[in-house]
Order: C-alpha cells, then structure tokens, then sequence
C-alpha cells in the first residue's frame, strides 16, 4: 500500500483526535473571543429561561439550533479572521471588506436569535 492510501485509510483514533482539535479549536474561541462570552452568557440566560419557564420540547429545538448557529458563525467568523491576518498582516481595503462580511454573517444570526428569544419567552414573561 502506498503512502496516500495508508494516509486515507480509516482509524477511530485518528477519528478521536479529531475531537481534540475541534475541542481546542472551542477553547480558543471562548478564550479570546470576547463576542463568544457575550453569547455564552446569552445562551446560559436562555437555558435558565428555558428551565424557568418549562418551555416545550419544540421550543428547546429551536433554542439550542439557534444558540448552536450563533456559535457556529462566531467560529467561522473567527477562523476567517484568522486566515485573513495570516494572508494579509498588513492594510487592505479587500481584507477589511471580508472580515466585516463576516462579522455581519455574526450579527445576523444574533438577531435571528433574539427575535426567536423574544418569540418564545414574550408571551410566557407576559402571562
């Protein structure tokens, strides 16, 4: 067998190592990003709300798939931070442009994720 299809070949261990750099990768972004704390705390509010308040099956759903995009697009918009420093340490118009699209990609599901916040927990706080 040669050397690239010993390297595609199936391992459960490399299958678990790939757990410990997704995890590394999360502890990073909760570590230095401090956008990711402000959602942390959002999503920890949420999920004591959640409990509070009894919410349905359904309405967990919803929350944690909501709560997981936010997350999702802090990570993303973390890693093409990242890449564009590397790539473009110094001033660039086209660099400044990206990294705004994908702060706006953040921002954008924040907001998806407040009104769904304000959806679910409106009427149960007016009750």
């Amino acid at each position: 067998m040669d050397k690239k299809s010993e390297h595609n070949k199936f391992s459960a261990l490399k299958r678990l190592l790939s757990f410990k750099y997704a995890f590394r990768g999360i502890a990073y972004l909760i570590k230095t990003q401090h956008n990711a704390w402000i959602h942390l705390f959002a999503a920890i509010a949420v999920v004591l709300g959640g409990f509070y308040f009894s919410i349905s099956q359904t309405e967990w759903i919803i929350l944690v798939l909501t709560i997981g995009m936010v997350f999702m697009a802090e990570a993303i918009n973390t890693a093409i931070e990242l890449l564009v420093d590397k790539i473009s340490p110094q001033y660039d118009d086209l660099a400044g442009r990206i990294k705004d699209i994908a702060a706006g990609a953040v921002l954008i599901s924040a907001i998806a994720a407040a009104i769904t916040g304000i959806i679910i927990f409106a009427p149960k706080i007016w009750n």
